[in-house]
């Protein structure tokens, strides 16, 4: 994957395919490549160049260790897209990736054709304020989870009651989960220490480029009637909710989510 210069640090990124372009905004401490697994084959597929990128604060891309703004990480991406001299773009951003994409979509209309918003939020509750005055704790103790502890927590919290119900595809996450986790990296934990008193519900008002929002049904993280709320603030935009389906829903259920961007996307 190249590192591109842009807004003045070095932001690690891969294209594949030829066609009309389609940048993915991953969400919190994960890398640009987890869209690999689903996401960027099925738009390859359908004739879309796809644009992945690891976000400040993943590394090999600048981790900003000293700090993280929502106005870096918008920065970020309109520069990207500048770089790839391809916009105006589809945009798809996840949970932190769809703040940053609804931002995006309000400060450079110019470069978005379209945005989609994969547990969006306008604000936070205090459910989850408290969380991650929790994680700041955490980090700030230096404190790891028992691994197992960790996994099964990650689960509970990402994924549907429906997808851990099934004993067999349970204990595949959890692995996953538990073999992926260790200590937080100091970029992931600048993006962890992000504001999260925000109120944008008034400000997306103005959006003005077609957006569609998702919401997981069953998402602890963002629940759905934040997702909602982000389409209701915003002009003519569209909601989808799909059932059954945890934060982590473009990992959990891949096809309904494909079938979701696909479809906004053309037409």
């Amino acid at each position: 994957m190249p590192v591109a210069t842009v807004n003045g640090i070095g932001l690690n990124y891969q294209v594949k395919g030829s066609g009309p372009l389609v940048v993915l905004v991953m969400g919190t401490g994960s890398p640009g490549r987890v869209w690999d697994l689903h996401q960027t084959p099925a738009l390859v597929a359908a004739g879309y160049q796809v644009c992945t990128f690891d976000n400040r604060g993943i590394a090999p891309s600048f981790e900003s260790p000293n700090g993280i703004t929502i106005e870096d990480l918008v920065a970020d991406t309109a520069a990207l897209i500048k770089h790839l001299d391809s916009g105006p773009a589809l945009i798809a951003g996840t949970s932190m990736g769809a703040r940053v994409t609804q931002e995006l979509a309000l400060a450079h209309p110019g470069l978005v054709r379209k945005a989609v918003f994969m547990a969006g939020h306008a604000r936070l509750d205090q459910f989850q304020k408290t969380l991650s005055l929790g994680e700041h704790d955490l980090d700030a103790m230096g404190v790891s989870l028992p691994p197992k502890y960790d996994a099964a927590v990650t689960a509970v919290m990402n994924l549907s009651p429906a997808t851990l119900a099934d004993p067999r595809g349970a204990q595949d996450w959890l692995d996953l989960f538990e073999f992926s986790g260790g200590r937080v990296s100091p970029g992931v934990r600048a993006q962890r220490r992000m504001d999260h008193e925000f109120n944008r519900v008034t400000a997306y008002r103005s959006i003005t480029v077609p957006c569609l929002s998702v919401g997981f049904a069953d998402d602890r993280m963002i629940p759905p009637y934040l997702s909602k709320e982000v389409a209701e603030a915003i002009p003519r935009a569209q909601y989808v909710e799909i059932p059954d389906t945890g934060h982590f829903g473009y990992l959990e259920r891949p096809a309904e989510v494909n079938k979701v961007l696909l479809d906004f996307f053309s037409e």
